[in-house]
């Protein structure tokens, strides 16, 4: 009879070393990657197929937890509002944390330069936690100022915000794609722009004195532009107080 043949003894150092296994996904890991694909790239070269080649996953295992881009770009844009603070309500200026809030929600938009362009079609029919959040916050914030009605205060307020920072992400984008600093492409615009305003006195003088300022420090013009926009809004949401 045959002796039975022994196992060698076990070892580590004899055993092949296994391939390493794939992380598991999770939704929170698929967003994060999303909204990185998106700042860097923006909307339209986000796909689930590079999504997932940048994830070292295949379509199918994304498609687990997202069932498509659309529902991603939903899950992205709630993401990003949780970056925005909203003031307690109640406190002794209203203003000033209405200033506060609509800051955080434009540096967020500037941040994130892709919020504007799909902030109208995703994640505003059913409200992500940190949306509502800021929504839910906006509205206490308003009714305790005194607005009657405190709905219309925050459409007007966040109508002006978002164009004026949806304007701003959208040249940020193009300066950045022209390889050049902002104060280097807006140089570059003055010669037509100078051009389109000759022969009108009144028009040359107001456009030489804003164009210094707009070249040495573009980006303090911008913010000017959008705290005088503002204050000009508040302005007139504060007559409808009651006395």
């Amino acid at each position: 009879m045959a002796a039975k043949a022994t196992n060698p003894i076990p070892s580590v150092w004899a055993r092949r070393q296994r391939e390493p296994e794939q992380p598991v996904l999770s939704r929170e890991a698929i967003v994060r990657e999303a909204i990185a694909m998106l700042d860097a790239d923006g909307v339209e070269a986000l796909s689930m197929r590079k999504l997932g080649a940048r994830l070292n996953a295949g379509a199918t295992s994304l498609y687990r937890h997202v069932a498509t881009k659309d529902e991603l770009i939903e899950l992205a844009v709630d993401e990003v509002f949780g970056e925005i603070p909203v003031p307690d309500p109640g406190t002794a200026d209203w203003r000033a944390d209405v200033i506060t809030t609509c800051g955080a929600f434009r540096a967020t938009t500037l941040r994130h330069c892709w919020l504007g362009s799909v902030i109208g079609q995703a994640g505003l029919v059913y409200l992500g936690p940190n949306l509502a959040r800021v929504s839910e916050r906006m509205a206490a914030l308003f009714s305790a100022a005194g607005f009657p009605e405190p709905s219309r205060a925050i459409d007007t307020v966040l109508s002006f915000v978002l164009g004026m920072s949806t304007t701003e992400a959208a040249f940020l984008t193009t300066v950045a794609r022209s390889g050049r600093t902002e104060s280097e492409f807006v140089a570059g615009l003055m010669p037509t722009a100078q051009e389109a305003v000759a022969g009108h006195e009144f028009l040359a003088d107001a456009f030489a004195q804003a164009a210094a300022g707009a070249v040495e420090n573009p980006a303090l013009v911008r913010d000017q532009k959008f705290d005088y926009g503002l204050e000009v809004i508040l302005d007139g949401l504060a007559l409808r107080l009651p006395r």
